[in-house]
């Protein structure tokens, strides 16, 4: 059977962001996903209205019954909602250290919605960051995470917290031309890109990323190749987003 991600996320009911974009970017990565759901959203792909955390005992559960059953290699987390899940899934990658393991920091969804506390989420974060073997923040999330405005000092207060690579997602600058990646291994830069910028929002970009990166992970990938496979697929995906509101959010067209 093909390499198994599995993902702690929540479930998105647009379809966009959450544990749909995961399943859709493992599969295109040829992985296979499995899933342990954190939460459940109440969202569009234009709006986060709340959220229904699931337990940290459910969460877990959900998680040791596949661990048996699938061939699992990387573990992706997303939306994670609460701090108890958090905990939980440090103690699940404490138990399995053979495991690949992608953070994407998911603080607040792109429309802005909460997706939990953010002052409680970022404190609690410092557990998962060292056990990471590489971590996706876009700058807001980066700036929230170390406290620190200026991008090269805050991606370097990540590695002092026990990061072990960092690509730091440039969207949200004030590029208007173009978005700058920059993947950083043992506080290093190794390789920086640059792509034009679409028009317009997206909904589910990060997860996408985060999520091919991790199946790519799982199939024998470094992270300098796991990141540049995925990057150039995403771009792909987004040239093809679909607009569900006219001036609204787009989807990316995972297939």
């Amino acid at each position: 059977m093909r390499a198994t991600v599995l993902c702690f996320s929540g479930l998105d009911p647009s379809g966009g962001a959450g544990l749909q974009a995961d399943i859709e970017a493992i599969g295109q990565s040829g992985a296979h996903a499995a899933i342990a759901c954190t939460a459940l959203t109440v969202q569009n792909s234009q709006q986060v209205f709340g959220f229904e955390a699931t337990s940290k005992e459910l969460l877990l559960a959900q998680a040791h019954a596949v661990v048996g059953d699938l061939p699992i290699k990387a573990i992706k987390s997303g939306m994670l909602g609460t701090t108890d899940n958090i905990a939980a899934l440090a103690e699940f990658l404490r138990e399995h250290p053979e495991y690949k393991y992608v953070l994407d920091p998911v603080l607040v969804a792109n429309s802005g919605g909460s997706l939990g506390d953010q002052a409680t989420l970022v404190k609690a974060f410092v557990e998962l960051i060292p056990l990471a073997d590489i971590i996706t923040p876009n700058t807001v999330e980066l700036r929230a995470l170390t406290g620190l405005d200026d991008l090269d000092a805050a991606t370097q207060k990540l590695f002092e917290m026990g990061a072990k690579a960092v690509l730091v997602k440039g969207g949200h600058e004030d590029t208007p031309d173009y978005i700058r990646n920059a993947l950083f291994v043992n506080g290093k830069l190794i390789s920086e890109t640059r792509c034009p910028r679409l028009a317009g929002e997206y909904h589910g970009s990060g997860c996408s990323l985060a999520s091919f990166i991790a199946g790519r992970l799982a199939q024998g990938d470094s992270v300098k190749v796991a990141v540049h496979h995925a990057e150039t697929w995403l771009f792909g995906v987004l040239k093809q987003a679909e607009t569900p509101v006219e001036g609204g959010q787009k989807i990316p067209k995972r297939f």
